[in-house]
């Protein structure tokens, strides 16, 4: 399968890999700088499939996924990756790092969940290979000397009704912070991912739609005011209380 990907040293020089439309303007260069480690806080998924989906547009566009067991494939294909040209290593355990150093000469882009902490020798060893051969790392956490750090600094669920229904969609608020030529605090709105799976801008607009909390709320019964002078004919309901 790795015959199929363009040749590191055809890549090296190559400027970024592509992203999907939405994060664009999050990030300095428009696209991941090649030959640099991206670090994701808090290890959150819907982030790192995000920032991976544009790939495909590379020539070659494979990517693969390292110690991520619990990545979901349906929704890799949803955020946009081809799953034809995705390599997983479920479990490299403590060889991850040798993994890593040879998929990045066959893959554009390398996810990656490291078994614990990275020491800074290893990071910097890691570092040297990306710039030989190219290739992006996205990491899944925090990266000694990462180039570009984005986190989902805000986040609500939309979807659930009053007890019932299913969580359809996420809208968050992405902060990307780097050094170098990178910009401070630039942030987007967006969903992710929307009703369809995908990545997309949040609209300037107000959303209707009833935000979920991270836990069920019960509400109490609906009681209705009667109208003075009518018996019998009720008016507004009372306002609803959660319950939590």
């Amino acid at each position: 399968m790795a015959s199929a990907a363009v040749p590191a040293e055809g890549r090296a020089g190559r400027g970024v890999v592509p992203v999907v439309p939405a994060l664009r303007e999050v990030l300095p260069d428009g696209g991941l700088r090649r030959g640099t480690a991206v670090s994701v806080a808090g290890g959150d998924t819907g982030l790192l499939l995000a920032l991976a989906a544009g790939v495909k547009e590379t020539e070659g566009g494979w990517a693969a996924a390292v110690g991520l067991p619990d990545l979901g494939l349906a929704a890799a294909e949803g955020y946009g990756l081809d799953l034809r040209r995705l390599l997983v290593a479920d479990d490299p355990g403590p060889h991850w790092a040798e993994v890593v150093s040879v998929l990045t000469g066959a893959v554009e882009l390398v996810m990656l969940r490291p078994d614990g902490p990275v020491p800074p020798k290893l990071a910097t060893r890691l570092a040297a290979v990306l710039r030989r051969s190219g290739c992006v790392l996205l990491v899944a956490g925090p990266w000694p000397g990462a180039a570009l750090r984005l986190g989902v600094r805000s986040g609500r669920w939309f979807g659930l009704g009053d007890g019932y229904g299913q969580l359809a969609r996420r809208q968050v608020e992405v902060v990307a912070e780097g050094r170098g030529s990178a910009v401070r605090g630039r942030t987007a709105r967006l969903w992710l991912p929307d009703e369809h799976g995908a990545v997309r801008a949040v609209p300037d607009r107000p959303v209707l739609d009833r935000p979920t909390l991270e836990r069920p709320v019960l509400e109490r019964p609906v009681l209705e005011r009667p109208v003075p002078g009518r018996p019998g004919v009720v008016g507004q309901p009372l306002e609803r209380v959660a319950v939590v």
